[in-house]
């Protein structure tokens, strides 16, 4: 649609229309009918086309995230999981251990009353079902495009566009994943932690039925985490130590296949077929000031986690609907303490007071699970053959410790904070 070159107002501006945003924008859609919100989306990327869901055909390469039981439950609250669910894998266990070592850990839905303990999901399938639910609100849409300068003024901040538009906005997301430099242009620091370790994320094939079990597996590398894909696939999440990554690229498909084989083990069966390999560098990464006046970092932009525990994508939808219910509550408040006609909603979505409620919010959630992914790291890194065995008691104790093991459960499904 073509937009006006002049400054245009709006209540609320996401930056970044991936998965974070997306879900954002489907989780204001009750806050943009009552109230009338105007909400735009900047998005640097051309989207494909929302079509449909039964147009899609998904690829063996195509990435895919872990969602927890606790997202399916929010994504039921937008309307919209019967659709994700038509391309979700269950994970109905997940079994964890440690090369060299005896002893393991299995998770079981049945465990803790569920069908699943959460579902593996292609992001263009999830990312094609959010942007059609959008496709139906009166969203102002700017993509491709980019925000070249950002900056703060007295009604929130003012967004100049790479498409020439000018947009203020009570207040503005983040969610962008941190990658186009915004918050360095706004001088927001963030504290940033390498683990020296590289991510190699690929599609692998298997001779047997997976039976929808997850693996994650400890290794002196790194750990090596298997995720229940459609068929007899599964998505591969490698870690090497940075720079060993290199030469397991340059490796042939069997060459690749029959290391894997050696690290992990014959527990999934056979590995039969490997896709296309992507490489990711790890790092921890938290912005030291997630919310400003009139500004809210979201998913990446706030925190980046490695993905042993696969809690990035929840932790983030965690955020976006805590968002959503703390910027209702101060609307209603807002509006309870004022004539409606006096309402000045984007004063109302950026002030610090309902910002720092929402900070207040999910710190300690937040904080929960980087300790938990950056100790589930360190513990298995360490290579002291005392550590070890302690290790492979505490996973003998775990699997035996019921309430324990169905606590861990509860934690893995996004359910228990």
């Amino acid at each position: 649609m073509a937009m006006s070159k002049q400054t245009v107002t709006h209540d609320i501006v996401i930056i970044g229309g991936g998965l974070v945003g997306a879900s954002l924008g489907c989780a204001l859609a009750p806050l943009i009918k009552q109230y009338g919100l105007r909400v735009a989306v900047i998005e640097a990327t051309t989207l494909p086309e929302a079509t449909e869901p039964p147009g899609w055909q998904p690829s063996f390469d195509a990435r895919a995230s872990a969602i927890a039981e606790g997202s399916a439950q929010r994504f039921r609250r937008l309307g919209i999981w019967e659709a994700m669910q038509q391309e979700a894998s269950p994970i109905r266990r997940i079994h964890i251990s440690e090369r060299g070592r005896l002893g393991a850990t299995r998770l079981n839905a049945q465990d803790v009353g569920v069908a699943a303990l959460g579902h593996v999901i292609p992001n263009a399938w999830m990312g094609r079902v959010l942007h059609h639910e959008l496709s139906g609100l009166p969203l102002e849409w700017h993509c491709p495009a980019r925000v070249e300068q950002l900056a703060p003024v007295v009604e929130g901040h003012h967004l100049t566009l790479s498409d020439g538009s000018k947009l203020v906005a009570g207040l503005t997301v983040l969610a962008d994943g941190g990658r186009s430099g915004l918050k360095e242009q706004l001088g927001i620091p963030s504290a940033q932690t390498s683990y020296q370790q590289t991510a190699l994320i690929t599609h692998v094939g298997v001779s047997q039925p997976h039976q929808g079990i997850a693996y994650e597996r400890f290794t002196t590398d790194g750990p090596i985490a298997l995720l229940p894909l459609p068929g007899n696939a599964m998505e591969l999440v490698w870690t090497h130590p940075s720079g060993d990554e290199k030469a397991r690229l340059a490796l042939s498909d069997s060459d690749f296949l029959a290391q894997l084989q050696k690290a992990f083990g014959d527990r999934a069966g056979r590995f039969t077929r490997v896709g296309k390999r992507h490489v990711y560098p790890l790092k921890l990464t938290t912005a030291d000031e997630p919310v400003r006046p009139g500004l809210v970092a979201l998913g990446n932009a706030a925190h980046a986690l490695h993905p042993v525990a696969g809690q990035g994508f929840n932790l983030a939808l965690r955020g976006v609907m805590d968002l959503v219910d703390t910027l209702t509550q101060a609307l209603a408040q807002a509006r309870f303490e004022k004539a409606e006609n006096h309402l000045n909603v984007a004063d109302t979505l950026g002030a610090m007071e309902t910002l720092t409620r929402f900070e207040q919010c999910r710190e300690r959630d937040r904080a929960n699970v980087i300790r938990f992914s950056d100790g589930l790291v360190k513990l298995f890194g360490l290579d002291w053959p005392l550590l070890g065995h302690a290790r492979a008691a505490g996973l003998i104790g775990l699997n035996l410790a019921g309430p324990l093991r169905r606590s861990l459960a509860r934690r893995a499904m996004g359910i228990e904070r």
